[in-house]
């Protein structure tokens, strides 16, 4: 039974790659106009929207990464915080042993 459950999830991801290279310009077979009839495309305005759509993608990757980044900073920050004050709990107070007469 675990090998049909494999081959479920393989035919899964081999739909969804399907699914997914129809939808970018110019991978898909099927063709916009019949056979015989001349299109007024615009190769441009395909290559244009390509294009966005990578820059857009790389934009969002770029702010994914920086996000993480910057909270990764945060939490060393708070961290090192924390990690001061727990040092500044436990520190040797001479001052206050003085204080109360108990220094040797």
């Amino acid at each position: 039974m675990t090998g049909d459950a494999g081959g479920r999830s393989s035919r899964r991801l081999v739909l969804l790659a399907s699914i997914f290279l129809q939808l970018i310009p110019g991978l898909s077979d099927n063709p916009s106009t019949p056979d015989g009839v001349k299109a007024d495309t615009h190769p441009n305005s395909r290559s244009n929207t390509g294009l966005k759509v990578l820059f857009i993608l790389l934009g969002v990757a770029t702010l994914v990464v920086l996000s993480v980044f910057l909270f990764k900073k945060w939490q060393k920050r708070k961290r090192e915080e924390q990690h001061a004050r727990l040092l500044k709990l436990f520190e040797d107070d001479n001052e206050l042993e003085l204080e109360l007469g108990l220094h040797d």
